[in-house]
């Protein structure tokens, strides 16, 4: 890769934290709404776990790389029936069966607490952060449920200066540079939902830091900027056992442009999904999703760069594993956050 090539990418991805998205982008964040609103802590009836991997621009040296562990559960009594992990006495029929949807009454007031831990690595900056969310869930009408939902939690921000090789040696920005940072983390959400529509607004990084990355204090600073977040989607029966699900997600980061994505996916009995997705001057993407069991499932999605980096790059990978603990039910999907 000629020097040209490899300071563009430098510019790009230290844009991160100058003027640019300072936050990972997900493709599949309809299948881990929870990663961007903590308003959704506890919304389903079972401890939900998700793991999920993305390498970016594959082929690209110092590509963007984020991985990320996140776990919510409900608590309080008259989630469902009695709390929110017990099953309904005298034998009646599960309440989150497939039949839900004509059914559906709004969940009980209940509260919802998780963890969110994700890691984001581009070229020599490095940003992890670790959040504790809480969210409280209460009904507007027989079918309608509000929640809204904080995070708070700590980000760790370094720089590994021995990946960056610069014509002067002595540069200002990072002599003598700061390996980490660690700076206080803060967001909020709402989520309004039911059966089969969902609407919500969330933020993240709303306490705005500066950073060093040099002790000389004459060099500009960067700092880090909110980031906002407004999702909507829909459930549409096709028939009995198929559905389609479209959703939409707006992105809002001053100073940068607003981005969209737009995400259509199929789903087959409540066991397999695929879809597309386009995000806006950015890429388009396929993915594929399956549920193996009440315990275990699994969605894949491939990204397909539209930009200038498309000559250089192999696409994007990711992979998010879900696990479903203590589920009573035995659901073997979402049924709240389809």
């Amino acid at each position: 890769m000629n020097k040209a090539l490899r300071l563009a990418i430098l510019l790009i991805i230290t844009g991160h934290f100058v003027n640019a998205q300072q936050r990972p982008q997900y493709t599949q964040y309809v299948f881990n709404n929870y990663l961007l609103n903590p308003a959704l802590s506890g919304i389903e009836n079972y401890t939900d776990v998700k793991a999920g991997y993305r390498s970016q621009w594959t082929g690209l040296d110092g590509a963007p790389v984020t991985s990320y562990l996140t776990a919510n559960m409900p608590i309080g009594n008259g989630f469902l029936s009695d709390n929110a992990g017990t099953m309904p006495g005298g034998g009646g029929e599960n309440p989150m069966s497939r039949s839900y949807m004509r059914d559906y009454t709004a969940a009980a007031p209940h509260h919802g607490i998780g963890i969110t831990i994700v890691n984001d690595k581009a070229g020599p900056l490095t940003q992890t952060n670790i959040d504790a969310t809480y969210a409280y869930h209460i009904g507007l009408s027989p079918k309608w449920n509000m929640s809204v939902g904080v995070s708070a939690g700590i980000s760790d921000i370094g720089l590994n200066t021995t990946n960056i090789i610069l014509e002067n040696p002595n540069d200002k920005a990072i002599t003598n540079g700061i390996a980490n940072q660690l700076k206080p983390d803060l967001g909020a959400g709402i989520w309004i939902y039911t059966a089969n529509f969902y609407i919500g607004a969330s933020a993240q990084q709303l306490l705005k830091q500066n950073l060093y990355f040099s002790t000389n204090n004459s060099v500009t600073q960067s700092q880090t900027v909110p980031h906002f977040f407004f999702t909507s989607g829909l459930k549409l029966p096709i028939s009995d056992d198929v559905s389609f699900m479209p959703s939409v997600m707006l992105k809002v980061i001053n100073p940068v442009p607003v981005s969209y994505d737009i995400t259509g996916k199929l789903a087959f009995r409540d066991r397999f999904w695929i879809g597309g997705s386009y995000r806006h001057d950015d890429s388009f993407s396929a993915l594929a999703g399956l549920f193996i069991n009440s315990l275990i499932s699994v969605g894949y999605s491939y990204d397909i760069t539209t930009s200038n980096l498309n000559t250089v790059s192999n696409g994007t990978h990711e992979i998010v594993i879900g696990i479903l603990l203590n589920n009573r039910y035995k659901v073997t999907c979402p049924m709240r956050t389809f």
